[in-house]
């Protein structure tokens, strides 16, 4: 069976050590555990380098050690991606102020993942920001991506891992 092809945002990362988030601490360190046994093709972009470099250099060290435990592509920001994340903007799904959250989006769309998976709520685990997304793919022509938590993905509490 074809792996999933999964782009995390730096919400899954930073939730790997995330400890006033139990909950969610647990489910992405799940999600994790099935990365890092072959489970899901793993895409990232620069931007979520971009992002966890911004860090004290504690977390970061401890972001990087578990990025470097697992198999992923890197997605180069280019041209198609800025436009898809320009469109993004246009279409009125999010604001210029939020245009990291386009690039994230859009790094997805143009790598041709099959689900974005955050948790971030405001901007992109949304039901407004998904039905934007999906105006987005269709008006300029490519396939739809899904949107998921590590929860719904793994199956939460009732997964495996338990």
């Amino acid at each position: 069976m074809k792996k999933l092809k999964i782009y995390l945002d730096t919400s899954i990362v930073s939730h790997l050590d995330h400890k006033d988030a139990p909950e969610k601490m647990q489910d992405t360190l799940w999600l994790w555990e099935d990365i890092k046994k072959g489970k899901y093709e793993v895409y990232f972009s620069g931007v979520v380098f971009d992002e966890i470099n911004k860090c004290k250099i504690e977390k970061l060290n401890t972001l990087m050690s578990f990025i470097n435990e697992i198999e992923y592509k890197l997605i180069v920001i280019n041209e198609e991606i800025y436009s898809v994340a320009e469109r993004i903007v246009d279409f009125g799904v999010l604001c210029k102020k939020s245009f990291d959250d386009c690039l994230h989006i859009a790094s997805a769309i143009v790598s041709n993942c099959d689900v974005i998976v955050s948790w971030n709520f405001t901007h992109i685990v949304n039901h407004n920001i998904i039905k934007g997304v999906k105006l987005v793919t269709t008006s300029e022509g490519y396939r739809d991506i899904l949107i998921y938590t590590p929860t719904f993905l793994t199956g939460g509490e009732e997964n495996e891992h338990t």
